[in-house]
Order: C-alpha cells, then sequence, then structure tokens
C-alpha cells in the first residue's frame, strides 16, 4: 500500500510540472497550471500528500521559468503547500464551495500580500489578474477532474486515505 502511494504521489507530482510548463502570461514567468494537481492529490491522496505535490510543483514550475523571483519561491512554495494543506483538510469538512472559496482567495489574493513590502504595490498589482486568473483556471481543472477520479481512486485503496 505504501509503494502505491508512493506511485501516485509521484504521478500526481510529474502532472504538476507538466502543468508548470503550461505558463499564463504575466510579469513573472512562473505563474502556470501547476497546483491542480495538488488539489487533487489534497483530495484523494491526504492533505499531506497535496501539500507536497504543490510545493514541489511550484518549485519545478518556478525552475522551468527560470526563477524570476529567485530565492522568494521558497516563500512562495511553502505558502502554496500550506494553503493546500487547508484546502485538503476543508474539502473533508465541507461541500466543495466552501474549499474553493478558501483556494481562490488564499492564493489568489492572500500568498501574493508579502510582495507588497519585498517589491511594491504595483508589482503587486501587476501580478494580480494572471494570478487570479491562473488560481480559477487551477480550481476548474481541479473540480472537473476530482469527481471522475472517485471511481478510480476508491478501487485503488480499500478505505479513503485518512492521511498521507
Amino acid at each position: 500500500m505504501i509503494a502505491k502511494r508512493i506511485s501516485f504521489l509521484a504521478l500526481f507530482v510529474a502532472l504538476s510540472v507538466v502543468g508548470g510548463m503550461l505558463k499564463i502570461p504575466s510579469p513573472v514567468g512562473s505563474i502556470a497550471f501547476d497546483s491542480f494537481p495538488a488539489l487533487i492529490a489534497a483530495v484523494w491522496l491526504g492533505r499531506n500528500s497535496g501539500a507536497i505535490v504543490g510545493v514541489v510543483g511550484h518549485l519545478m514550475s518556478a525552475l522551468l521559468g527560470g526563477f524570476i523571483l529567485g530565492p522568494f519561491h521558497f516563500m512562495i512554495a511553502i505558502g502554496m503547500g500550506i494553503v493546500i494543506w487547508i484546502f485538503g483538510n476543508l474539502y473533508k469538512s465541507f461541500q466543495p464551495i466552501i474549499p474553493n472559496i478558501f483556494f481562490v482567495i488564499a492564493n489568489g489574493f492572500i500568498l501574493p500580500l508579502p510582495f507588497i513590502f519585498i517589491m511594491s504595490f504595483p508589482f503587486f498589482l501587476s501580478i494580480l489578474p494572471s494570478l487570479v486568473i491562473a488560481t480559477i483556471i487551477n480550481l476548474v481543472l481541479a473540480s472537473l477532474l476530482i469527481p471522475r477520479f472517485t471511481p478510480f481512486f476508491k478501487n485503488q485503496f480499500v478505505e479513503l486515505p485518512k492521511d498521507a
């Protein structure tokens, strides 16, 4: 069972890396489709696995984009991991609407807030539209795919993961 879980984790990380290659035009080259596999992993493999996929996915997306923000990408990756971990928790407890709203607000508006102080307010405003659009598209992709994976994951795991 552990080997199967690790294999699925590697699969979702790979999907996140592929999504990281699909960029959305923005002043920062690392806004991409790297978080929807992490959202799916948070629901079906557990919140910790989803957070790992989110962190590694963002770092790989940033690497493919040339690490434009340098070491700040590590801060973003940790924030992404925390947001996806919370999303996984909320998804277990509530209908999908509450975790979805949380993800849009946290990933689209709260996570970039430190860049007001690190860079500038105009920088924050310049990345906000593309970041919110990418967040919504990632969430829509995950929302469409999560129910589609339900029969597959119920067959793969005898019981849904308590957490991984």
